[in-house]
């Protein structure tokens, strides 16, 4: 072959390479698989940011409120923090022998976790998680999630995190969307993984609540938790602690279950340009498949019909994520 051609040829296949890379650099969601789910969350992020489409949205109403368990990482087949609140329980136990016979933290120390009830369970977070400074709690619940580890993956809970989840907030944020989780689960525990796990911050984080005494330790001014709940940011609760603490109505909701209908119900109510999603767990080789019969993350018929009539898109991780975990 002629030099010449082989500088042609040459120069041609890296033309090729340079395009195909990026083509592939520029897929915000790459481990989404193409579909309509895909699509749909990319037009929807282009006609509300782009200034010359009639659906264009200002920055500062770009809302996005996101669940946490079974929207952001594992929630099945029990809360992680509520694993968390038993490990407290054993931990503490020493400290109380009464427990060995006192309910709720007998069936605890037994491992007979499914006789208990709701107000015993708020009775072991009474007992574990208050009393102590926020600050305090915040440092427990990180050296906690810093070892304890899933028994199904055999991985530190932190990392059970859905990678096409994060994409999205990474996406969103590029696109000058301003991104809060909006979950059920205890605020405080929350908190002290989400600023290095989501990489958003303490306050972008709104989830049930429990109140908190001003006091002074050794002379200096603290906060202390107390056994008294502030708010439960569950089904009303959700976009009520939404207007509570942003003051905006959402464009964007994403849940799981049927504790997030009302958050997507009142986001489809804003006259902006709206996108609402259900995660439904449905790949039992890579995680769990549950929706009806749950009692974690529970996604009844209802939900689904709902999310038919109303148009809201429905995510199956089995079909529309190409990869679930980092590992």
């Amino acid at each position: 072959m002629h030099k010449k051609d082989l500088v042609y040829y040459g120069l041609t296949l890296i033309l090729l390479l340079t395009s195909f890379t990026a083509k592939a650099s520029s897929d915000p969601l790459p481990s989404w698989n193409e579909g309509t789910v895909k699509q749909s969350i990319i037009q929807f992020v282009h006609n509300t940011t782009d200034k010359n489409s009639t659906h264009y949205v200002a920055p500062e109403n770009r809302i996005a409120t996101i669940d946490n368990d079974g929207t952001m990482w594992v929630e099945y087949p029990m809360y992680t923090q509520v694993i968390f609140a038993f490990a407290r329980v054993v931990a503490l136990a020493p400290q109380h022998p009464e427990w060995k016979t006192q309910q709720p933290f007998a069936a605890v120390l037994a491992k007979q976790y499914d006789t208990l009830t709701g107000p015993e369970f708020e009775k072991i977070l009474a007992a574990t998680q208050s009393g102590m400074s926020v600050e305090n709690f915040k440092a427990l619940a990180q050296q906690w999630l810093a070892i304890a580890k899933d028994p199904r993956f055999h991985q530190h809970y932190t990392q059970l995190v859905y990678v096409p989840m994060l994409e999205m907030i990474n996406y969103l944020r590029q696109n000058n969307f301003k991104v809060y989780i909006v979950s059920g689960g205890g605020q405080d525990f929350m908190r002290a993984f989400t600023q290095k796990t989501f990489q958003l911050s303490p306050e972008q984080i709104i989830g049930s609540a429990a109140k908190t005494r001003y006091s002074y330790q050794d002379g200096r001014a603290d906060l202390i938790k107390i056994p008294q709940l502030l708010l439960v940011d569950d089904k009303d609760g959700k976009p009520e602690a939404i207007y509570f603490f942003i003051g905006k109505k959402p464009i964007i909701a994403i849940g799981n279950s049927e504790g997030d209908r009302q958050m997507l119900e009142w986001t489809q109510s804003n006259p902006e340009e709206h996108l609402m999603l259900l995660v439904h767990h449905d790949d039992a080789v890579r995680e769990y498949a549950y929706d009806t019969k749950s009692k974690v993350g529970t996604f009844p018929t209802s939900l689904m019909n709902e999310a038919k009539e109303q148009h809201w898109l429905v995510i199956s991780m089995k079909k529309d994520w190409k990869k679930i975990f980092s590992f």
